[in-house]
């Protein structure tokens, strides 16, 4: 089903996103570490040939400044949606908050927020 672009976008790309993280938690289960998440996504975006990058640092300006300290993206997919890779218990409304800065400071359209630490899969679309 597709829905209005400008109310959601990226659909096809974050629907191919969602897709290889269903298929990692399908075969990693819940309740391992969060880069074990992410070193499988990797492996999956490089074998569908999306483009990404990982761990992709980001300056944040204050005033007339670049603060000493950085933003690290957990991947930057199709250089316009920010993926953010959880293995808690549960999303809380701080990872909501953390996406949207991170999407202030990335220019980035669409965040999408994925945990791995319940029994199935949860993803949440954050759009700026």
């Amino acid at each position: 089903m597709n829905y209005p672009e400008k109310e959601y976008p990226l659909q096809k790309e974050s629907y191919q996103i969602i897709g290889i993280c269903m298929e990692v938690h399908r075969v990693l289960g819940k309740g391992l570490l969060e880069v074990l998440y992410k070193d499988a996504i990797e492996y999956e975006f490089k074998n569908n040939n999306i483009p990404f990058e990982r761990e992709k640092k980001y300056e944040v300006e204050y005033k007339d400044i670049i603060l000493p300290h950085h933003y690290f993206a957990d991947f930057v997919v199709f250089d316009n949606i920010i993926l953010e890779v959880k293995a808690q218990k549960k999303i809380v409304d701080e990872h909501y908050a953390w996406v949207i800065n991170y999407l202030a400071i990335s220019g980035c359209n669409l965040g999408l927020i994925v945990n791995f630490g319940e029994d199935s899969l949860v993803t949440k679309r954050v759009i700026f």
